[in-house]
């Protein structure tokens, strides 16, 4: 079972496919596991490196705080040990922050960066960023990961067809202890990278929910300013790799092959007939699942 350890950190990961390395990072209250829908569509062409952050999945808490730029170190000292120079790098949320981090501490060693449904800053600055942070760091205070994990589920999937999304992502964030979650989700609160982004020299595609729980025009400001390609996915709300399977891998496959962009038309959520269809069998995410924690 995969592990990088040094004197610092102990970071599970899963590697699939081959061609050129990709690294995908995944968002707060998950793991690597959460990119098994992505994986399956990317691995006959990509070596596709799939991590758990400090704190998350299988990989041990940081010995010291929670921060973004301490997941992005981590990240490229995984990327050493792997003796990758140049990972193409997709983020969701959390993970978006983490990759942005990233690309700008090594910026010619990123070709293509790929942010879904992220910010270049989470700092609670207006109301509405301030409810997504503390309401929700107090429900998980208040009534421990389970029950707020069930909360958090129903509204990232709360259509009734969406049954099975939604029960998958309450077992998944309520297995995650809340130290970490609240940890990770207060080091998002404390980031920004606004002032950085010009360091970034990579093709970059921002996918986008029409109703994330994050502004969509703060998302278009950032394209703008990343002179980057922007998909905005009508329908969708903060879980776009699982709720719009179908856009999310044809956009990220058209970035990482120097592609045009799937037609508007197609920039919508998935169906309810091929939602249903998804299967996580043979995937990575039963690989993470009966992968333990083996520590020397």
């Amino acid at each position: 079972m995969p592990f990088f350890r040094d004197h610092e950190l102990t970071i599970h990961y899963l590697e699939r496919g081959r061609g050129e390395p990709l690294l995908l990072v995944h968002g707060l209250g998950s793991s690597g596991a959460d990119w098994a829908l992505q994986v399956a569509a990317l691995e006959q062409r990509f070596r596709i490196i799939v991590p758990d952050l400090p704190g998350s999945g299988h990989s041990l808490p940081p010995r010291n705080e929670y921060t973004i730029a301490g997941f992005a170190a981590a990240l490229w000292k995984l990327m050493d040990h792997l003796r990758i120079e140049r990972p193409n790098i997709v983020g969701f949320s959390l993970g978006g922050a983490v990759a942005l981090e990233m690309a700008t501490l090594r910026p010619t060693c990123v070709p293509r960066l790929g942010l879904i449904n992220s910010l270049a800053t989470y700092r609670p600055r207006d109301l509405r960023k301030w409810l997504e942070t503390y309401v929700a760091a107090t429900v998980v205070r208040m009534l421990g990961m389970p029950r707020a994990a069930c909360l958090m589920a129903a509204r990232l999937f709360p259509e009734p067809w969406q049954r099975a999304m939604r029960e998958h992502a309450a077992r998944v964030m309520g297995s995650v202890p809340a130290n970490s979650y609240l940890g990770s989700g207060l080091a998002l609160a404390r980031w920004a990278i606004l002032d950085r982004l010009d360091r970034l020299k990579c093709r970059t595609l921002l996918i986008a929910a029409e109703k994330d729980f994050t502004p969509l025009a703060e998302k278009r400001d950032l394209a703008e300013r990343l002179r980057a390609e922007l998909v905005v996915v009508r329908g969708s709300r903060h879980g776009t790799p699982f709720d719009s399977v179908e856009v999310t891998n044809a956009s990220l496959l058209a970035l990482l092959t120097d592609q045009p962009l799937p037609p508007a038309a197609r920039w919508v959520t998935d169906t309810p007939t091929r939602a249903q269809a998804l299967s996580l069998a043979g995937s990575i995410a039963e690989e993470h699942a009966v992968s333990p924690l083996l520590l020397d």
